[in-house]
């Protein structure tokens, strides 16, 4: 069995802050380390522990790996990858939701919802964001191929992501359209995500998606 398994870092805004589009070009730090933690010991009890932990070079991403770690209590080689860096918002970079409904709708708040609706659904880019699509699916699977490819018959990565990149992983199903039918494609901050496939099948089997382990009883 070869396991991708996809975690979104941890918060970056302390409850009651403003909350804005974070992008790749803005590099705030984590201000808790509970849900990264919580990551962490949910892989601990699965037993899923990573052979590699690939991470995108953001203070987010590297604080969170870093609290997994210390939960999984071992020494796991890490990699640092800009193909999994967070997507650039353009003008929307770093600016408050309300703003950015308002910009997107032209004004008109509600319209600036379908829009953000139609990217948490399906991946549909709005105007002015720096994301180039075909790029992020080939990245997703070029590395589901890679793990694919590993001579140890159990093999698992464990990908440290953001947001607007982890939206894209589901292309490795090989039925994308399908699975935004019954998922939204948004990971919560602190969530994960696991993908298995055996040598006999195609296409990687997402068995899941959002997890929220701070949420749960462990």
């Amino acid at each position: 069995m070869k396991r991708i398994i996809i975690v979104r870092h941890g918060n970056t805004f302390r409850k009651g802050e403003t909350p804005t589009r974070v992008g790749g070009r803005t590099d705030l730090p984590l201000v808790e380390g509970e849900r990264s933690k919580a990551v962490g010991k949910y892989l601990v009890q699965k037993k899923l522990i990573p052979d590699v932990i690939y991470v995108a070079p953001l203070k987010r991403t590297l604080q969170t790996k870093e609290f997994i770690l210390e939960q999984l209590g071992r020494n796991v080689p890490v990699e640092v990858m800009d193909d999994f860096v967070e997507i650039d918002y353009g003008p929307d970079e770093n600016k408050p939701e309300d703003e950015v409904l308002l910009r997107l709708g032209c004004g008109d708040a509600e319209a600036g919802k379908l829009i953000i609706e139609a990217w948490n659904k399906n991946g549909t880019v709005p105007d002015g964001w720096v994301v180039d699509p075909e790029q992020l699916i080939r990245t997703w699977k070029n590395i589901g191929s890679s793990v694919a490819a590993r001579d140890k018959d159990d093999y698992t990565a464990l990908i440290v992501s953001s947001n607007g990149i982890i939206r894209f992983a589901p292309y490795l199903t090989g039925d994308f359209a399908l699975f935004t039918k019954h998922n939204d494609i948004k990971v919560a901050t602190g969530g994960l995500c696991i993908f298995e496939k055996h040598a006999s099948e195609e296409y990687w089997r997402c068995v899941e998606w959002n997890t929220v382990p701070v949420k749960l009883a462990l």
